[in-house]
């Protein structure tokens, strides 16, 4: 049955003149080159896993070799251990256009030993950005692998944890409120310092005798529409990931979310009168 269905999805695929990737633990040049820095990226087990450098010298980053309209992509993570302050590791995707940027952030701020590790997501869309929620992460994720994802289709953008949703950003265009969905996005992540506002508002400054900083990364796993590809694949219902399955949360990934929200979230853009004196109108209309 299970071969039987594989062939069905095949034999679709091609039939929508669609181009699927499937999704798989790649290796790390399958689907990525280094942007920044290749002295401070390091292959490891044969390039199914990667170890990311910050040191006074440098930090690096790296980028998919394609990009892609909708999907998902999903990476695991290892973050910086011990006292990461004035660090950010940021794993997102970005349009890579000056005026009209569409971007989907995770940015993950160092923190002091013992201090929760605070996750920041941020989106932009149509070039306007500075939607950022703060969340802190009920694990420690320098201790092992975890699970990062976005998911990304016609009708809403989800950033998960593990699975947990710990964000989502409805398509209200309907209401006037821009969603991304014509420019394509590559996939990047970088390790740099930014201690002028990472850990406590920049309160908190790296501690250089703490380096090198290291976070780990495996599992690239990047399914979606490759730019350029053939032209009906993003607007295809047939994707997976644009199912009925995929288009809101689930009831337990509700619950999920709010538990997030009630209990881990430290920061939210639509509640800061002092940058928003009027409420941004994708928060009035749910996000």
């Amino acid at each position: 049955m299970a071969l039987t269905n594989a062939f069905v999805l095949l034999f679709s695929c091609v039939l929508a003149i669609s181009f699927c990737v499937w999704g798989k633990p790649a290796t790390f040049l399958d689907d990525f080159q280094i942007t920044w820095s290749d002295s401070h990226i390091r292959q490891i087990d044969g390039g199914k896993a990667i170890q990311l450098v910050l040191d006074q010298n440098s930090g690096c980053g790296f980028a998919s070799t394609r990009k892609y309209l909708f999907g998902r992509v999903s990476l695991k993570i290892k973050l910086i251990p011990g006292d990461s302050a004035g660090t950010v590791t940021a794993f997102y995707m970005n349009s890579d256009t000056d005026t009209v940027r569409d971007e989907l952030d995770f940015e993950f701020l160092g923190n002091r030993s013992g201090q929760p590790y605070t996750v920041q997501t941020n989106i932009y869309a149509h070039g306007k950005g500075d939607r950022e929620q703060r969340v802190n992460l009920w694990f420690d994720p320098s201790a092992d692998f975890h699970t990062y994802t976005i998911m990304w289709n016609h009708h809403h953008i989800v950033f998960y944890v593990d699975d947990v949703p710990i964000r989502v950003y409805k398509n209200n265009e309907a209401r006037n409120i821009p969603f991304p969905k014509f420019q394509p996005m590559g996939v990047y992540s970088t390790l740099w310092e930014a201690d002028d506002w990472a850990t406590r508002g920049g309160l908190e400054k790296i501690d250089w005798s703490k380096a090198p900083f290291l976070a780990y990364y495996k599992d690239f796993d990047i399914e979606g529409c490759p730019v350029p590809g053939p032209a009906s694949c993003a607007s295809n219902t047939g994707n997976w990931w644009e199912g009925s399955t995929y288009q809101a949360l689930n009831a337990m990934e509700a619950r999920r979310y709010r538990w997030v929200r009630m209990n881990h979230m430290i920061y939210d853009y639509c509640t800061d009168k002092s940058r928003y004196p009027v409420i941004p109108p994708e928060c009035i209309a749910g996000i």
